[in-house]
């Protein structure tokens, strides 16, 4: 089995030296070189075509941006951000513009705290080697401003009755920007509400909510412990943690509660799942998007046991077509169709005008 051949490019040399370290701790894995810009970032992909790229978003001369928008574009060769907490909102746009997955570089200033980054970095490059080593897929979604065309007016507010109460979304690699434009696609808050447990580390979800909410009708925040789950808003999963809902006095509530170690991917889609088929059975639907290994395949069986409905998006979409896979392996899945369909489905499901 040949290994994934990785180029660093970071301006800083204490990361490049420490990144590289870390990566070749790996055995299937071979660091080919480093770059300490953009514009050598795109003369070493030219000349060692590796199979994987990590890049530091701000660096002189060619920033990271300009880089992954050829790399993407040119050359579709993968690539995972390394880049600061301080840095979300340049982390999303950085997604958005094809980059599979991204690392949490510590903020501190402090050098040695790079090292904490090891596991989470060794993880996803592990993970993209189960893959096989594939060239990047795009999705090529309509922009998010498109989402919405040919849907109607946006309407605010939330307005009617819907057969079913609840959608429960997991995503992780590639989820971002297919959340952003599945919830851009609604023209306005349906009657329904809507939680999400997307893989991400703690600290970025508030600033990922917000991102949400900014390009939604629906009232999208990251969940609080005892945060109503009501109709016309949406509930994102705090990083690092798990989300789970629960009935207190008639009402259904959300609940933050810490992963266990049995939980190999956080926040947990199965365990979201299944604490919401419990709830509301067959007046829910499961929605599984784009990402790696199988988070929610139990709490589909779960879902379907409760006489839910389940939609899994397509190969044809998924940036990593992982998660929806496994989903559909089951033989459990109701619909499995591209990510520009996801919302159509759910509004069908409830018949809306």
């Amino acid at each position: 089995m040949r290994r994934l051949k990785v180029l660093v490019v970071d301006d800083s040399a204490f990361s490049r030296r420490t990144i590289t370290r870390m990566l070749e701790g790996l055995e299937c894995v071979e660091v080919v070189g480093y770059a300490t810009n953009g514009e050598e970032g795109v003369h070493k992909v030219a000349t060692l075509k590796p199979d994987l790229v990590t890049l530091d978003l701000e660096m002189p001369k060619m920033d990271g941006f300009t880089l992954l928008r050829i790399l993407t574009v040119r050359y579709s060769t993968p690539v995972i951000v390394v880049s600061a907490l301080s840095s979300a909102d340049k982390v999303f746009k950085a997604l958005e513009l094809g980059a599979l997955d991204f690392v949490a570089k510590p903020s501190s200033g402090a050098s040695n705290d790079l090292l904490l980054i090891r596991e989470d970095l060794q993880q996803k490059v592990l993970q993209f080697v189960s893959l096989g080593v594939p060239r990047l897929k795009q999705p090529h979604l309509p922009s998010h401003e498109r989402a919405r065309e040919g849907a109607g007016a946006a309407v605010p507010g939330v307005a009617g009755q819907s057969p079913f109460d609840l959608v429960a979304i997991g995503a992780s690699t590639g989820g971002p920007p297919a959340l952003q434009f599945l919830f851009s696609a609604f023209e306005r808050a349906y009657p329904f509400a809507v939680v999400v447990a997307q893989h991400m580390p703690s600290g970025f979800t508030h600033a990922f909510a917000e991102r949400l909410n900014r390009a939604s009708l629906f009232e999208v925040k990251e969940a609080a412990d005892g945060d109503l789950v009501i109709p016309g808003r949406a509930l994102i999963a705090p990083g690092g943690s798990n989300l789970v809902l629960e009935v207190r006095d008639g009402r259904t509530v959300a609940r933050v509660v810490p992963p266990t170690d049995a939980d190999r991917y956080v926040p947990s889609v199965d365990v979201m799942l299944e604490s919401c088929a419990a709830i509301y059975k067959k007046r829910m639907i499961a929605v599984i998007l784009t990402g790696m290994g199988n988070d929610g395949t139990r709490g589909v069986r779960k879902v379907k046991e409760q006489g839910g409905f389940v939609i899994a998006e397509s190969d044809e979409t998924a940036v990593v077509y992982g998660m929806p896979r496994e989903a559909a392996a089951t033989g459990l899945v109701d619909r499995i169709v591209p990510m520009q369909c996801v919302h159509r489905e759910i509004l069908a499901k409830g018949s809306f005008s």
